[in-house]
């Protein structure tokens, strides 16, 4: 069978890789075709455009390159028209995969999505088009069938797959990780500031605003692939940090605590037992256009989940120094360590087992075996 894949961003990149190994089990005849990264990439396939091409952020960012974008849309039409899949297979990435969609289910190709738009945080009207234009949903957290249900929309819960990600990672020895990055003894607190260059400006300024005042602790950067270490530099500076890339699971098993720029970080790191403080700040007007259409008490995944706050969000004005030292405080020496801890306990719990990259391929499979 052939697979015409679209992800969008580093996150996408993760899950459509274990994705297509799981779909290579399912089906050993599987062809590759896709939009995403390097973990694709190394699976097999034809990589068309990385992600890194087509990474913009908020509102204000999108109608800055509308024109390029509208460019890889008719360039992704004119690609999948060429390839002919037997099914196209959208991951995320909502404002880009929902418009090909469209045109799509049109043009008589079956239509596959794996990790649903977060149509339950703003514009929940784009349900209506997704039950127009995608034959198959398959989400990854637990309240979303309940929403789709209320749309009268059935789709399947098939697990996190961040399950299955850290399941596979292999456990790096901490003294063999802190000689690999010249890391001394103290303990380590890690600094998430995303992917994008637009959110590293926003978030990791404040961040380092931290090293001074905490000198008994190391801090270290996660670097996103999709960015030079250069780019790290001109934002670090002198301050006195450490920094890794492709190394973000290794760094969050030796953590201590985490400052995590809001997205599916949020999740790893709860997922690794890591206490953190989630941090978020976009341009002016982005913020002022997101405040009117989302309807979300929270922005986390930890918090969405568990429909309570588990862990202290500082967006926007509240991304200070003095706010950001008083949450670090706390989740170093104070009871909501512990609390916060038994917390990610009942949040795995919730999330289930391994097996979604499984469930889902094999769901996909199978539909594409039954007559159309």
């Amino acid at each position: 069978m052939k697979y015409y894949l679209l992800a969008g961003e580093a996150s996408g990149d993760l899950h459509g890789s274990n994705l297509m190994k799981a779909l290579l089990k399912a089906d050993p005849e599987a062809n590759f075709r896709f939009w995403g990264g390097d973990l694709m990439q190394n699976v097999g396939g034809t990589l068309v455009l990385h992600y890194k091409e087509r990474s913009f952020m908020g509102f204000l960012e999108v109608l800055m390159n509308l024109g390029k974008i509208l460019g890889l849309i008719k360039s992704c039409k004119k690609d999948i028209a060429s390839f002919k899949p037997d099914v196209i297979i959208f991951i995320d990435n909502s404002g880009f995969n929902l418009r090909i969609a469209e045109w799509a289910k049109k043009e008589g190709f079956r239509t596959n999505y794996y990790i649903s738009p977060q149509v339950w945080a703003s514009r929940a009207g784009r349900v209506e088009k997704i039950k127009r234009d995608i034959d198959a949903m398959y989400v990854i957290l637990p309240f979303e069938k309940a929403f789709y249900d209320k749309y009268n929309y059935e789709v399947t819960f098939v697990g996190h797959p961040l399950i299955d990600a850290i399941a596979e990672f292999k456990t790096e020895k901490q003294d063999q990780f802190r000689a690999k990055h010249n890391l001394d003894e103290r303990p380590i607190i890690a600094l998430l500031p995303g992917s994008r260059k637009q959110e590293i400006n926003k978030m990791l300024g404040v961040m380092l605003e931290m090293v001074d005042l905490y000198k008994n602790y190391q801090f270290v950067i996660a670097g996103a692939p999709s960015q030079s270490h250069e780019f790290y530099e001109s934002i670090i500076g002198s301050q006195d940090v450490k920094f890794v890339t492709n190394a973000t699971y290794a760094l969050l098993e030796q953590s201590h605590a985490a400052l995590v720029t809001s997205g599916t970080a949020t999740l790893e790191t709860a997922l690794f037992k890591v206490p953190q403080v989630v941090c978020y700040k976009a341009n002016a007007i982005s913020y002022y256009i997101a405040k009117k259409i989302i309807t979300l008490d929270y922005i986390s995944l930890v918090n969405l989940i568990m429909d309570k706050e588990i862990v202290t969000e500082l967006i926007q004005h509240d991304l200070n120094k003095t706010r950001l030292q008083k949450e670090l405080e706390a989740i170093l020496n104070t009871n909501k360590r512990p609390e916060m801890l038994a917390n990610y306990d009942q949040l795995i719990a919730k999330l289930g087992g391994e097996g979604a990259s499984k469930n889902a391929a094999e769901h996909i499979v199978a539909r594409l075996k039954a007559p159309k």
